[in-house]
């Protein structure tokens, strides 16, 4: 994992260190367009500086996972914003039935938040970029537990990549630190829970969260 992490951290280095040594030479040979290349060199750096921080934190995150904070939480609290964050764009849609009044669990809200922003995020991400995004989020409840699905129509998931889609350093995106979904099971396992996913390639993946519900009294 250290290893993926100091490679990803030394991918943006190269083109920031490139761009300034560019930027150096244009300002000793007085070249005359030095504005508009100052603009995109910092432009360049600004990005790749977001990257790094990205990367940071998320490296951060997955470290404190063994730290909950735990408290009563209602789930609708923390899954409504970040579906209502995505409504704005018109290229997804994502449909929640939600089970009737509060689901309480007992857990850290802030992990939960990133747990289902993990989770609807590589649900986008599965899916190709001429395709509309459809994500549905079903609950549902029994005596003791609650059962959220966050179904993708993407284009599933090989035989071969499945056994390792939970590994704290595997990733089957171009970038990043592959933390996530390792990340999404810490969380759920510090709330004693279980997650697990079913898939089938060119139809989509759903993804299972299984919480111990708190009942109140």
């Amino acid at each position: 994992m250290a290893r993926q992490v100091a490679h990803e951290i030394k991918n943006p280095l190269t083109p920031m260190k490139l761009s300034l040594q560019y930027l150096q030479k244009s300002i000793l040979n007085k070249a005359d367009n030095i504005e508009e290349l100052t603009a995109k060199v910092s432009k360049t750096l600004v990005e790749q500086i977001e990257h790094l921080n990205h990367i940071a934190g998320e490296f951060s995150q997955f470290a404190n996972i063994g730290n909950p904070k735990n408290e009563v939480v209602d789930l609708h609290e923390v899954i409504r914003p970040v579906t209502e964050l995505h409504a704005v764009d018109d290229r997804i849609q994502i449909v929640w039935n939600k089970a009737p009044g509060p689901v309480l669990v007992k857990a850290d809200r802030t992990h939960l938040n990133r747990l289902f922003t993990n989770l609807i995020l590589n649900a986008m991400q599965a899916i190709p970029p001429e395709r509309r995004v459809m994500i549905s989020i079903e609950e549902e409840i029994d005596d003791e537990h609650v059962l959220i699905k966050i179904k993708d129509n993407g284009n599933g998931i090989s035989d071969e990549l499945q056994s390792k889609m939970f590994t704290p350093n595997f990733t089957t995106k171009t970038s990043g630190t592959g933390l996530g979904l390792a990340m999404s099971k810490g969380i759920v396992e510090q709330a004693r829970g279980k997650i697990w996913f079913e898939t089938e390639v060119g139809v989509g993946t759903t993804f299972f969260v299984e919480l111990p519900l708190i009942h109140e009294k």
